[in-house]
């Protein structure tokens, strides 16, 4: 697996995945009927931000990233980061991979911690995947995501130093 930095070209790959997880509305905390030209907007943000792809020896896309800068003014040293990895894929290690190389690169682009600012608690491969990289759940909003299925579920929000 190798990670790098999205193209505009990696954009039907990873549409073909993203698409089906937030239709599906479990786990991310996009409006389900978001458009692909809004996920795309979304997805790639503009600079300090970055987009990344975990790809396979065969260039198919198996995950991807995003790292932002989660405030601006006194608290633009804090980032932030989403996460999708195509399911299909899911238990290789490829959401780790990225994790590491978020964490990493948001290092070395400056910033001193990382906020997750809507982890679903029912999401809880995600959960324990954040905190055995460090980060702390600093509080859970009761209700605070509203699950297809298990109905108002708790919204963590996660922190780790960089």
């Amino acid at each position: 697996m190798v990670i790098r930095e999205a193209t505009p070209d990696d954009w039907p790959g990873m549409w073909s995945f993203m698409e089906g997880i937030v239709r599906a509305g479990e786990t991310f905390s996009w409006d389900r009927d978001t458009t692909e030209e809004m996920a795309r907007v979304m997805w790639f943000p503009e600079p300090p931000g970055r987009t990344f792809v975990a790809v396979d020896d065969g260039g198919a896309i198996l995950g991807t990233a995003n790292s932002v800068r989660n405030h601006r003014g006194g608290a633009s040293h804090i980032s932030s980061a989403s996460f999708m990895v195509d399911p299909a894929r899911a238990g290789r290690g490829v959401g780790r991979a990225l994790g590491e190389h978020v964490l990493e690169q948001a290092r070395r682009d400056g910033f001193r911690a990382m906020q997750f600012n809507a982890v679903v608690e029912t999401n809880t491969r995600a959960v324990a995947l954040w905190k055995s990289l460090g980060f702390e759940v600093m509080t859970t909003l009761p209700e605070g995501f509203h699950h297809p299925v298990h109905g108002h579920v708790g919204l963590n929000i996660m922190y780790r130093r960089l």
